[in-house]
Formats: C-alpha cells, sequence, structure tokens
C-alpha cells in the first residue's frame, strides 16, 4: 500500500559473521512500522542460525517507533529462549532516548561500540 509520501530513510541492513561466530546486525534509517520488515527477517533469520552472540548496531537509526522497541525485545526474548547473547551496540541517541523513557534501557545489554559488545 503506497501513501503517496516518500519515505525519508528507508530501512538497510546489513549481517557480518566474526571468526568466533557471532553475528552482528547493523541497521540503518528509520526502525518504524513502515520501514519493519528488513530488520524483522533479517533478525529472525539471525536466530535461527543459532550464533554463541547476537550484537545490533543501531549507531546509524535516525528514527525508533514503539514497533521498532517491540523489535528489539521480542528479538531479545526469543534470543535468550535460544540461548543466544543479546546485545546492542552504538545506540543513537534518538534510540536512546526511546530505551530510557520506556524503562526498557534496563532490560538491554548496551554497549558503546560493536567492538566493544563482542568483546564481552
Amino acid at each position: 500500500m503506497t501513501t503517496g509520501h516518500p519515505q525519508e530513510a528507508p530501512l538497510t541492513v546489513q549481517v557480518r559473521h566474526t571468526q568466533g561466530r557471532e553475528a552482528v546486525c547493523r541497521v540503518a534509517g528509520d526502525l518504524d512500522i513502515e520501514t519493519l520488515a528488513p530488520a524483522q527477517e533479517s533478525l529472525s533469520g539471525l536466530l535461527g542460525q543459532g550464533p554463541p552472540v547476537l550484537v545490533v548496531d543501531l549507531e546509524e537509526v535516525g528514527f525508533c517507533d514503539s514497533s521498532g522497541l517491540n523489535l528489539l525485545l521480542r528479538t531479545r526474548s526469543a534470543a535468550l529462549e535460544a540461548g543466544i547473547d543479546f546485545r546492542l551496540a552504538a545506540v543513537a541517541p534518538t534510540v536512546m532516548r526511546v530505551l530510557e523513557l520506556t524503562g526498557a534501557r534496563a532490560v538491554f545489554s548496551i554497549h558503546d561500540s560493536v567492538d566493544a559488545a563482542l568483546a564481552v
């Protein structure tokens, strides 16, 4: 369904694996109801692969709405159930504000950078 409004920041997702099999999912753009699908598909696929650690890099996320927050919370829950260590890295200020306002910051393992998240 097209609304007639161009998306200002379409979401892009890049996935990579480290030599230790950890997965890093870099999300860039707006993480909202309109753009959520690529991130949802990538994170679901990564959970299915069962890496020991899943790091979500949020450095280039310009906006995050409740659906984006819900995706992060659901992914965290599924990771815990699967025995996967779930971490957020380089959380953009706009996303951090959402985490703080909702109290969700307390449930996430948050790191300053991807390297810091992988070094834990």
